[in-house]
């Protein structure tokens, strides 16, 4: 059985009195220590028939004492003597300190192999074993809270903050990682500010900190500090410049253990990020039993009792206590002088204890393997020993969490949110009200219960903080010049592009068989369309084309009945026939281009168009011929008499149209007309047209067609003023100025149209130009026959003959 030894360890604790005076927040890491002590002590199967004893000691942040108390505690005499000790039944096996000291104790520590188990948060430059092979970091990796600050931001949309930095190299390090996070997830900084770690620089920070934060548009301020700076002290040199924002922190800077009711009042509703931990069995209750009278050797805990409960002190040790309050406790004190919830700091003690019982325990178990002790023989060990098991040591502490001490496989840490609560007025209390897990599935990392959520003072909903406001669906981001990215400007999609989400850098195109909204955040179906028969314009077309298709049928009833008449025999009646025959076809050829479109319109749409114009057009240049021809065979002997007489003229028509049946032979054997849709000419409609195929084809068709008219335009032109009195010179030169500059026109408005409305301008330009040619050639001559008959006689024209051969013969007298 192995006998009833002690093994102490000394706990170094930071700040236990600042500038003189007693900070009652950090004694709950005493009673953390002497809980789990005696947790332990109590275990029958942990190191049985072993007590664990400790020493407290408090080390000054000042440099000129930082080494004081370590020394002390060494030497176990006021007076240092290196490599000498006095003690020589209590020697401390291992050392928990905080982290803001741990570089310099573990300078000293170093020497004697002494395990040092660091309480504060995690340092990465601890956490290298060459450096510090015997510091032990209690507190898991934090990698993780900037992914998990960043998500609560992310949560409530806020995408402009400002940050508060320790200058420390931690500090300076969380912001490059914060940043780098931030930018990943299109959130923006404010403004950065550096909390200095000197008193040298807190003056400073007065001056540019204050005017910074107060002008910052950020409703949102990022906290980040190491208990060593001087954050706290910055802060309550703010009283007269409140400013109520939405603080996030962790909870390594304590301000809600101040006495002073403004930074319980400016910090209410913050939101803090804790270390998880699951909650201690007993640590409760025994702060509740927790008092001066149990543990009469303390005088840490009589001095707190004292001031808390103005109790008086008496004795030469300062230990005894009168005119306290039968009913004191712990308990009954307000949460900012002492917390009844176990802090980071006190679970990390707590662990750190066990950490060490549980390397003893293993320790001991494999000497008993080794060398079985004999029963009267007293265990000894060196605090080196410890740390080939406390390198890799694994343990459940009795909480049921893992503790890891192995640096290279340590965990991220797990964080619970918290919200912070002044209410009562000056009684803040943590409530949890979410929790952030590295380790569960992305998009479930965080989850919050909003409803428990108190805002800052004077926000009564959700808060907002951006640069500028979303871009609703239907707009994009415009970046702002010379500002980041957060900050921009939002414009209207362009037409037929969409944003269907808020904050769009950029806009979609819609598919081409769909278009979009008015509002431009949607993208509808296309309706299929053309120029229909029910269309409007459509309709007004077809009654126009076969209103005219009539008035020519009429005409060429007229001419037909009053066929041996002067001025229809005069005229060459038979090539009127042919005329107004075509004209018809001409105005009938229109109702090609309405309708739906199919394969055979296409086709006989362009071919009939130049076939039936092609045939007016030279029927026209024949009668023009034939007006000119007449007038030059009056000489007698004349070749031009017999051209006449064998009906040359009347062979134009049939070389002219077949040469432009040639030619759309051509276009149909190469590239024909076909079916094509016009997805981008009418808003919200897919427009069905025939696509002429070869558009040379086209042009040269049009352009044949022409020429013909120019042709006859220029013969026309000649034969104007040739006297007659049925010579339809006149009518023929007019038509075809008619002809030509419709068709002139027509080129360059065809060009600059499109859909419906290109189709609806070659349809107009063929009823104008057929128009044109009926109503310049055969409206004067119809009105002659109908209305005034007695102009349709060759009495006139006999008595003009006979007047003109007398001059003639006068002449040659």
């Amino acid at each position: 059985m192995i006998p009833l030894i002690m093994i102490y360890f000394i706990i170094s604790l930071v700040s236990l009195c600042l500038s003189c005076r007693f900070q009652s927040k950090n004694y709950q890491y005493a009673l953390a220590l002497v809980f789990a002590i005696e947790e332990i002590n109590k275990n029958p199967h942990l190191l049985p028939n072993m007590t664990l004893g400790f020493g407290l000691y408090n080390v000054m942040h000042s440099p000129m004492t930082v080494m004081e108390n370590p020394f002390i505690w060494l030497a176990g005499l006021e007076k240092h003597v290196p490599n000498y000790t006095c003690r020589k039944q209590s020697k401390s096996v291992a050392v928990i300190s905080e982290s803001s000291t741990a570089v310099q104790m573990g300078t000293l520590l170093e020497l004697y192999k002494i395990p040092q188990l660091t309480l504060g948060p995690f340092e990465p430059l601890l956490s290298d074993s060459g450096q510090f092979p015997s510091l032990y970091q209690m507190t898991p990796k934090d990698t993780s809270l900037t992914h998990g600050m960043v998500s609560l931001m992310l949560h409530f949309s806020w995408t402009w903050v400002g940050l508060a930095i320790s200058d420390l190299p931690k500090g300076i390090q969380f912001m490059s990682d914060l940043k780098a996070e931030m930018q990943k997830n299109g959130i923006c900084v404010d403004f950065v500010e550096l909390i200095p770690a000197t008193l040298e620089s807190l003056s400073s920070l007065q001056n540019s900190a204050h005017i910074q934060i107060i002008k910052s548009s950020a409703n949102v301020e990022i906290l980040f500090c190491v208990t060593e700076s001087l954050i706290g002290a910055s802060f309550q040199s703010w009283e007269q410049l409140m400013t109520w924002k939405v603080w996030v922190t962790t909870s390594q800077w304590d301000f809600a253990s101040s006495e002073k009711p403004f930074l319980l009042y400016s910090f209410h509703g913050t939101l803090i990020f804790s270390n998880h931990h699951s909650e201690i069995s007993g640590f409760k209750n025994f702060l509740q039993t927790a008092n001066p009278s149990k543990y009469p050797e303390d005088s840490y805990f009589s001095k707190l009792w004292s001031l808390a409960f103005n109790c008086s002190v008496t004795g030469a040790s300062c230990k005894t206590l009168q005119n306290c309050p039968l009913n004191a406790s712990l308990e009954s004190l307000p949460p900012h002088y002492f917390d009844m919830s176990m802090s980071d700091g006190s679970y990390n003690i707590y662990n750190a204890v066990y950490a060490v019982a549980h390397s003893v325990h293993e320790m001991l178990l494999q000497e008993l393997e080794m060398q079985p002790v004999n029963s009267g023989a007293k265990v000894a060990f060196s605090p080196w020993q410890l740390h080939p098991f406390l390198k890799n040591l694994q343990f459940t502490n009795p909480a049921g969490d893992l503790v890891n001490l192995n640096h290279k496989r340590n965990l991220e840490a797990e964080y619970d949110i918290l919200n912070f609560w002044n209410f009562p007025y000056g009684y803040g209390r943590k409530v949890k009200v979410g929790w952030f897990s590295p380790y569960v599935s992305h998009g479930q990392q965080l989850s919050l219960s909003e409803n428990l959520i108190e805002w800052a003072t004077g926000i009564t909903e959700t808060p907002r903080s951006v640069c500028s406001v979303s871009c609703s669906p239907g707009f994009r981001k415009t970046p702002l010049e010379g500002k980041p990215a957060c900050c921009f400007d939002c414009t209207l999609c362009p037409e037929n592009e969409i944003s269907n989400q808020t904050d769009m850098d950029q806009c979609v195109n819609c598919p081409d068989l769909q278009y979009a909204n008015t509002e431009r955040d949607q993208c509808f179906h296309k309706k299929v369309t053309f120029l229909s028969f029910e269309d409007p314009l459509g309709m007004t077309l077809v009654c126009t084309a076969l209103c005219f298709s009539v008035l020519t049928v009429v005409f060429l009833g007229v001419f037909v009945k009053h066929r041996d008449t002067p001025i229809v025999k005069a005229n060459n009646r038979c090539l009127s026939y042919i005329l107004l025959i075509a004209l018809i076809f001409c105005f009938l050829c229109s109702l090609l281009f309405i309708g739906h479109p199919n394969t055979t319109t296409c086709v006989l749409q362009q071919t009939t168009f130049g076939v039936v114009f092609t045939l007016a057009v030279s029927t026209v240049l024949a009668k023009t011929i034939t007006v000119l021809l007449a007038f030059k065979v009056t000489v007698p002997g004349r070749r031009m008499r017999q051209w006449l007489l064998s009906g040359v003229p009347n062979s134009i028509i049939p070389i002219c149209s077949l040469i432009q049946l040639a030619l759309c032979g051509i276009w149909l054997g190469t590239s024909p007309p076909f079916i094509d849709t016009d997805a981008h000419s009418e808003h919200g409609h897919i427009i069905l047209v025939c696509n002429k195929g070869s558009v040379t084809a086209f042009y040269c068709v049009l352009g044949y067609l022409g020429s013909l008219a120019l042709a006859s335009f220029t013969v026309a032109f000649l034969a104007r003023n040739l006297p007659d009195k049925f010579n339809e010179a006149k009518f023929l030169t007019f038509s075809m100025l008619v002809f030509c500059s419709v068709w002139v026109t027509f080129l360059p408005v065809y060009q600059s149209t499109k859909g419906k409305v290109m189709v609806a301008v070659e349809v107009f330009s063929i009823l104008c130009s057929s128009a044109g040619l009926l109503g310049c050639i055969f409206v004067p001559k119809c009105y002659i026959i109908l209305f005034r008959p007695e102009k349709n006689a060759l009495k006139g024209l006999r008595d003009r003959i006979v007047s003109k051969e007398t001059d003639v013969l006068k002449c040659s007298s």
